[in-house]
């Protein structure tokens, strides 16, 4: 076993895929392959699964990328102690919805970072996606929510692909309007009132299904409906076109629109929005900051962090 050995464990979770590691490690994709197969040969460990559509961690690979992880950290700290080479990029990959104050926990992770080199992502995505990059190890921390509507199933997925989900807080639902809209003046509003006004929900794909869904709430039919994949759309669609969404009420004028405001809805329902982490890893630093930071976000916002 050796430490470049490792690194191509690690560059391969990290890309997704052998075929993209192999291009940032500048080696071919079947000299890749056959160092991983040498190390699975020598540990006695099957680390990864090969299939049509694509690889994925096994149970010992999962356990072992954790080690090989701690590895790489302890031999990058001997390094810059000996030999004055440069300290190890600090790494951090977080999945989430579309929340803004995911987006602002992380520009607060970013500006804390006293590094001249960090490599940090962060992918706004689907919510079946997001629970497989965290079950992958493509990213260290997932960000959704649970509601009565869809616990039982996002809870028996996370269950069955090793996750565990960390409640940060409870939202009451809001309706994101444009600042022009009739509407952005009530105090509150219910689905009723916005039956003239276009819907837009994130979508969610082929395998897509309520229980996935970002909104916790929806009409019961809506004569026009849009789906959209990105919050910048979403954002422009509602000033635009003067449409509607349903989300958590918290908003960031400096980082969102200044055009838009969110009205609370009249509805029982509520959203509990919390991490997920895979049980069989360790988080880096960065990670456990980015939790610090996304925690002190949402008290800023005025919301009960939940213990």
């Amino acid at each position: 076993m050796t430490l470049l050995q490792l690194k191509y464990i690690v560059k391969i979770v990290e890309c997704g895929s052998m075929n993209e590691a192999s291009h940032e490690l500048y080696i071919s994709q079947p000299a890749l392959s056959s160092a991983v197969k040498e190390l699975e040969k020598e540990m006695g460990i099957e680390i990864f699964t090969r299939s049509s559509q694509g690889i994925a961690l096994t149970v010992d690979g999962a356990e072992f990328l954790t080690y090989a992880r701690q590895v790489l950290d302890q031999t990058a700290l001997l390094e810059e102690r000996y030999k004055n080479a440069k300290p190890r990029k600090q790494l951090c990959q977080v999945s989430t919805q579309h929340y803004m104050f995911a987006v602002e926990a992380f520009v607060e992770l970013i500006n804390s970072i006293k590094s001249d080199e960090y490599e940090f992502t962060i992918r706004e995505t689907r919510t079946k996606d997001i629970i497989n990059q965290v079950a992958n190890m493509q990213s260290e921390v997932g960000i959704l929510y649970l509601s009565d509507f869809n616990k039982d199933v996002i809870g028996k997925l996370l269950r069955e692909k090793h996750l565990e989900f960390h409640p940060i807080f409870r939202a009451g639902l809001h309706v994101f309007l444009s600042r022009s809209n009739p509407l952005a003046s009530r105090k509150s509003l219910t689905m009723e009132d916005l039956k003239p006004y276009p819907w837009i929900q994130y979508e969610q794909g082929e395998e897509g299904s309520f229980y996935f869904a970002e909104e916790a709430v929806w009409p019961e039919y809506s004569p026009k409906q849009i789906n959209v994949t990105d919050r910048a759309t979403i954002l422009n669609f509602i000033v635009g076109l003067n449409g509607y969404t349903v989300c958590s009420g918290i908003d960031n004028e400096d980082l969102n629109s200044e055009k838009i405001v969110t009205v609370p809805l009249e509805s029982d329902e509520k959203m509990l929005v919390g991490w997920i982490t895979n049980e069989r890893t360790k988080l880096s630093q960065a990670a456990e900051i980015y939790l610090e930071k996304l925690k002190s976000v949402i008290a800023n916002h005025g919301y009960t962090l939940i213990d």
